[in-house]
């Protein structure tokens, strides 16, 4: 009997990669990323050498570009994966939605759909989108892809009920052209006593990782405790032993004074008034709920933004006074240690913040893959 082909997929706005190191964690077979920013390209091509990167705006790839790298015909790609920025749906601009001219990058996604003709479709985006308009922009989203003739539904996923140490939620879109009916991934993580595996923690994520001084650029590190969690055991599977991108922002002399006062769980209403910001003198208790909150170790992560400073959010850690590095961010967005990221620290930090968490990515490439194998057992009947 013949092995059954590897399906396959492409990225598109693909990033430094975690929605298609999701995908290849289900077994899926990458052909194919494509991304503006250079360095997130360049953190995609060392983390995933069997696809091809392709660098450059969405507007300038054609659809034959993209089957002539991937090797594939119209028709024959099984997923085609995506994230189109929405910052084009402006909360001022409610009425026009998706037909305004700046929502383009969505266009441009239909427009390698309708090319490519891939078998079934998974978006992703901020939940943000459901808001504008009385959920006009989810609304029409859909009807776009049905006008191309893909049954799709979504639904917000919450990425700590996946095994992903971090409160984080997306707006997850799969649609197929297969008949096959569209099901999303059933959460395996909840809270003690619920019947689920319990949350992954803060502690439970990045408690193996060497200690950092504010500001200290040791250079990659070995693990300093056991794989004593299933997470760590994920985490580490596949790399050197070393630890990559773990160093510590410099931070200010005064933000280190400040974090002395931060207690775990605490935040800037622990702080000495006369070391508050002059702005956060004037906030009320109530304002500001996340800035400079130090994490409970016991506890889930604050979402992962682009940028981990302590002043807009509860990104001091734990134990040491000192934000925390791209490492364990990207341990926070269940990232492999495998994966080292390129570019500027600065740059680093974006990469994680705006990337699907390969966890969270790898449970919805599961159900596709079902789906996939009920469309098939449909067109062979």
């Amino acid at each position: 009997m013949s092995a059954q082909p590897r399906l396959t997929a492409m990225d598109l706005f693909c990033g430094a990669g975690g929605l298609s190191e999701g995908f290849r964690q289900a077994g899926y077979h990458v052909l194919v990323g494509n991304d503006v920013d250079a360095a997130a390209g360049a953190t995609y091509r060392a983390t995933h050498p069997e696809a091809d990167f392709i660098l450059g705006p969405i507007q300038e790839i054609t659809v034959d570009r993209l089957m002539a790298a991937g090797g594939v015909t119209r028709g024959e790609l099984d997923v085609l994966l995506g994230g189109p920025p929405c910052q084009a749906y402006s909360v001022y601009n409610h009425q026009r939605g998706l037909h305004d001219a700046r929502a383009g990058l969505f266009r441009e996604y239909l427009r390698i759909v309708d090319g490519l003709r891939p078998k079934w479709v998974v978006m992703e985006n901020v939940t943000g989108i459901t808001s504008i308009a009385g959920g006009a922009v989810v609304q029409s989203i859909k009807d776009e892809l049905r006008g191309l003739g893909y049954a799709v539904d979504c639904r917000v996923l919450k990425a700590e009920e996946y095994g992903v140490p971090q409160e984080r939620r997306r707006i997850v879109f799969i649609g197929n052209r297969l008949g096959a009916p569209i099901d999303f991934p059933t959460p395996t993580h909840g809270p003690a006593g619920g019947g689920l595996a319990p949350f992954t923690t803060i502690w439970d994520a990045i408690g193996d990782l060497a200690p950092l001084a504010n500001g200290q650029k040791p250079g990659p590190q070995p693990y300093v405790d056991e794989a004593r969690h299933w997470f760590r055991a994920y985490a580490r599977d596949g790399a050197s032993g070393l630890v990559g991108n773990h160093d510590a922002p410099r931070l200010s002399p005064v933000n280190e004074a400040r974090m002395r006062h931060i207690p775990i769980g605490g935040s800037w209403r622990d702080i000495p008034f006369e070391l508050l910001p002059d702005g956060m003198k004037r906030a009320k208790r109530s304002d500001h709920t996340k800035r400079y909150g130090r994490m409970r170790p016991d506890g889930l992560s604050c979402t992962v933004l682009t940028k981990c400073d302590v002043h807009w959010g509860a990104y001091i850690h734990p134990h040491q006074d000192r934000a925390i590095s791209v490492r364990e961010a990207a341990r926070l967005q269940a990232f492999p240690d495998s994966f080292v990221f390129q570019g500027s620290r600065t740059e680093q930090y974006v990469q994680v913040g705006n990337a699907v968490p390969p966890l969270l990515g790898r449970r919805v490439a599961e159900v596709v893959a079902e789906g996939l194998a009920c469309g098939q057992q449909g067109m062979a009947a």
